[in-house]
């Protein structure tokens, strides 16, 4: 199998100077779980060259129902060591590093220097927190998403933003996510938006979600863009 083919259905979408320029770009994915397995599966598939896999926990039961990469052979193994294992299968060309870590305010400078885009799919705000104000510090731009039940929040954090003080109140430590719960789709659906901004924001497309939010509800398809 030729690289070039691999790739061949990106175009037409993508001219093929922008193909090979993603092979070029270094992407984070903070969190291999729910939104972190979908994210990371679409960007290899994209042909992403480097991906940083970073993540702590390890697989449970309760991550049947939604995670991509949670399967009853894998539970109680490491998220990022499973979602590297994954894309080894799924495309042998991209270079990895796992982070079997959680991340904090003492080891994210040195886990996301030298990245193109963090992508958040983490599941608590007090990471998000860190992780906004190292990617911007760092000058990284931070694709944003959050879910719960039919609900999904996606958004684009530019170096200097500071968008996650505006949609959570101080001192929260987890979202909606806790009294709604978090079904198979909306993790699909949010991932997949995510992964279009992190192109766009490297690609230097147009219609990033600069400093907004899309508001999906995937109850009453209402779809609204907010300014953060």
């Amino acid at each position: 199998m030729t690289t070039e083919k691999r790739y061949i259905r990106n175009e037409n979408m993508l001219s093929p100077e922008e193909n090979r320029r993603l092979r070029e770009f270094r992407v984070a994915v903070a969190g291999c779980g729910g939104l972190g397995g979908y994210i990371t599966e679409m960007l290899a598939r994209l042909g992403i060259g480097h991906l940083t896999l970073i993540d702590g926990d390890v697989f449970e039961e309760s991550n049947l129902n939604r995670q991509l990469i949670s399967l009853p052979s894998n539970l109680g193994k490491p998220k990022a060591v499973e979602a590297g294992n994954r894309i080894k299968e799924v495309n042998p060309h991209i270079s990895l590093d796992i982070k079997q870590v959680m991340l904090d305010s003492d080891n994210a400078a040195d886990i996301l220097k030298g990245h193109d885009a963090v992508c958040d799919a983490l599941d608590n705000i007090k990471t998000r927190r860190v992780l906004e104000e190292v990617a911007g510090k760092l000058g990284i731009p931070m694709v944003f998403g959050a879910i719960a039940g039919w609900y999904a929040h996606i958004g684009s954090i530019m170096p200097g933003g500071r968008m996650i003080d505006k949609l959570y109140p101080e001192g929260a430590e987890k979202g909606a996510e806790t009294k709604m719960g978090n079904p198979s789709f909306t993790p699909a659906l949010a991932a997949s938006l995510q992964v279009a901004e992190t192109v766009k924001i490297l690609l230097g497309k147009k219609g990033v979600l600069k400093n907004r939010i899309l508001a999906v509800d995937t109850l009453e398809h209402k779809y609204e863009i907010i300014d953060i």
